[in-house]
């Protein structure tokens, strides 16, 4: 079987399983878990065997018209590099993950059926963005998982909360899509083709008329699929769906589906010095501002997603200076241990006994019921905070030593002052990113909260699960050196100055964390009653409203309060009510836009009802009158109608003698 033939089968057969299970959800519900998991492992196995195949060599293409269109044609075509090879391995890996997981997760949900489905549709049109040669077909996948989302995030859709994340979601995408597919029509005016390898072409001879209109659009697509500032603020809400659905979207689809978009595209963005300069500035204000946040928060899941939004900021950091093998490496190696820390969060919400969000400040005592959990999270989180040896250190110093690279003038892909950006925000985020993860390991398993009640062991599959992530996220950076061929050809291994500045500042960043936990613990400590009281930085930080606003827990009482010893208070001060409801971006969006168009809808709403609605009226009105007097005309007395006829006929005799009379 050729290579391409593989390649096809790949997001085929996810699509097959999803399209089974939907159909047999309901008829034959013991067919739904195999239908499930066995089509994703196939495509990960097959998945395994291109990328074996393809060794990082010559990209490979084919391509078959797919219709005529009478301009610019659209065919079914197949890249495969590198770059899709590595990551249609991910997706299926954290995929099949997933799909396992949710065998134990969702076992007594009465939608799973329908959810695995959607799972299987969510991976094959992912695979789909991933090996499509063509941009028009890229859209279809891109769209699906759109669809994808919405539907997954708003499983539990009896909460409020639920329905209103899956709507955002779905609305806040499409206002990025909207510029995005003005941008690849643009694009593909601009080259002749929808192809990226003829587009490439394009970009190569000079043959692209706009490149810096097109770069903008095409970014506003990526702002809003990868959650990047200012289209960001989807992403944290998202939580209300499963935990397992949060592990695929952060870690290996929809999101990564923006930054890998650019990594294939770079040359059309590098073809502007303005969008590789928007870029870094949207990468260095997701990446900080995501950083912050995340110290605030007191869900777990919530802070996770805002860690997700920082690390793609990484990324997008990592191609605003030129370099796609460093990012597309970060984004391999996050979406290992950023799938391992959901589904990891996902025991710790099962072992609480509840799908919905759990505060870090009320956890206890849960490092020695969820064993596995706790030394796989530890693991991930290391990861997370890029501590050498585990894989978040080699992919993040990747983006650090091509921000410096292109900073010094070593690289001229990009602008100077991009390098500039990216360097400097992403050392503040190391610094940030090991405080917060350092932050959530304490709250989570050396807490002081009140403890949950037992609710069994988890399921096996869902330990062995994580430790199957572990393995990537442990080992995964130590393999840099033997992948440097699919990476562009040129080495990703950190240097000095970077490794020692940049771990230096995660250790200082995970050391005063610790050191300020220990201190608010020893001050809860002395004072067990009325806590939260005797420290200001316990205070309430927001109001009731804002904390449904923002996931954030309001309490009134000891009993509800959070653990005094939140680290993150202290550190951020004055600064953590407004990092808590992530900058109150959404508050912004609802000034600027929100009531501005619910005002003008009033406006039309009004208009509508009270003049376009009165014309319709009166029209209706003024037929039914005359109706009505025609109708008491219609006495039946021949008189009436002779003596009627006698008078209109002297009228207008009158009338003529009269006009005449005038001429």
């Amino acid at each position: 079987m050729t290579t391409t033939t593989l390649a096809v089968l790949v997001p085929l057969l996810p699509f097959l399983g999803a399209a089974g299970g939907l159909l047999l959800g309901r008829t034959a519900p013991g067919f739904v878990r195999p239908l499930a998991v066995l089509p994703t492992l196939a495509a990960l196995v097959l998945a395994v065997l291109v990328a074996v195949r393809q060794g990082g060599g010559k990209a490979i293409d084919a391509a078959t018209q797919l219709t005529p269109t009478g301009s610019v044609p659209i065919d079914l075509a197949l890249h495969l590099d590198g770059f899709a090879a590595l990551t249609a391995v991910l997706v299926g890996l954290v995929a099949s993950c997933v799909q396992l997981y949710s065998t134990g997760y969702l076992r007594d949900d009465p939608r799973y059926p329908s959810y695995a489905a959607l799972v299987s549709l969510f991976t094959s049109a992912m695979l789909l963005v991933v090996y499509s040669g063509d941009l028009m077909v890229l859209l279809v996948g891109w769209e699906i998982m759109g669809i994808c989302s919405y539907f997954l995030v708003g499983h539990y859709w009896e909460t409020p909360e639920a329905r209103a994340a899956s709507l955002k979601a779905f609305l806040v995408t499409k206002l990025g899509d909207v510029p995005f597919l003005i941008g690849l029509f643009a694009l593909a005016a601009d080259a002749g083709t929808f192809r990226i390898t003829g587009i490439l072409g394009a970009v190569a001879t000079g043959g692209l008329d706009h490149p810096t209109l097109v770069a903008l659009l095409l970014l506003a697509g990526v702002a809003g699929k990868s959650a990047q500032f200012p289209l960001h603020t989807w992403l944290p809400d998202a939580m209300a769906g499963p935990t397992p659905v949060s592990a695929l979207i952060h870690a290996a689809t929809m999101v990564a589906a923006g930054v890998y978009f650019v990594a294939r595209l770079l040359p059309v963005f590098a073809a502007s010095a303005a969008a590789m300069t928007v870029l870094a500035v949207m990468a260095a204000v997701t990446m900080v501002g995501s950083g912050l946040a995340a110290l605030a928060q007191d869900d777990i899941k919530r802070v996770l997603a805002y860690s997700t939004i920082g690390q793609l900021g990484y990324m997008s950091g990592a191609l605003a200076v030129g370099d796609r093998g460093a990012a597309v490496f970060h984004l391999l190696s996050h979406g290992a241990f950023k799938a391992l820390l959901f589904l990891a969060a996902g025991v710790i919400i099962h072992a609480a006994g509840t799908n919905s969000l759990a505060a870090m400040s009320r956890m206890r005592g849960l490092a020695g019921r969820i064993p596995d959990a706790y030394w796989t999270m530890t693991v991930a989180l290391l990861a997370l905070a890029a501590i050498p040896p585990f894989a978040g250190f080699f992919s993040k110093e990747a983006v650090l030593v091509a921000a410096e690279h292109t900073a010094l003038g070593d690289r001229t892909v990009a602008p100077a002052g991009a390098g500039w950006i990216v360097l400097v925000s992403g050392l503040v985020t190391a610094l940030l990113t090991a405080a917060y993860a350092t932050r959530l390991w304490l709250l989570a398993f050396r807490g002081r909260g009140a403890q949950a009640p037992e609710h069994g062991r988890q399921p096996l599959v869902m330990n062995a699960v994580l430790w199957v992530l572990a393995i990537p996220s442990l080992a995964f950076g130590l393999a840099v050196g033997v992948l440097d061929d699919w990476f562009d050809g040129h080495a990703l291994t950190p240097t000095v100055t970077t490794a020692v500045l940049g771990t230096g500042i995660a250790l200082v960043g995970g050391l005063v964390t610790y050191a300020t936990w220990r201190h608010t613990t020893a001050m809860a400590a002395r004072h067990p009653i009325g806590a939260v009281a005797a420290h200001p930085e316990a205070e309430p930080a927001v109001s009731e409203a804002e904390a449904i606003a923002t996931h954030t827990p309001a309490y009134g009482d000891i009993a509800a309060a959070p653990d005094p010893a939140d680290p993150g208070r202290l550190l951020l001060g004055p600064l953590h009510r407004h990092a808590a409801a992530g900058f109150h971006l959404d508050a912004v969006y609802s000034a600027l836009f929100v009531r501005p168009v619910r005002a003008a809808a009033s406006l039309v709403a009004f208009l509508d009802r009270e003049v376009v609605e009165t014309y319709v009226r009166g029209a209706g009105s003024g037929t039914n009158l005359l109706g009505r007097a025609v109708q008491r005309a219609q006495t039946g007395n021949v008189q009436t109608y002779l003596s009627a006829l006698l008078a209109g006929s002297v009228v207008l005799a009158i009338a003529a003698v009269l006009v005449a009379a005038g001429a």
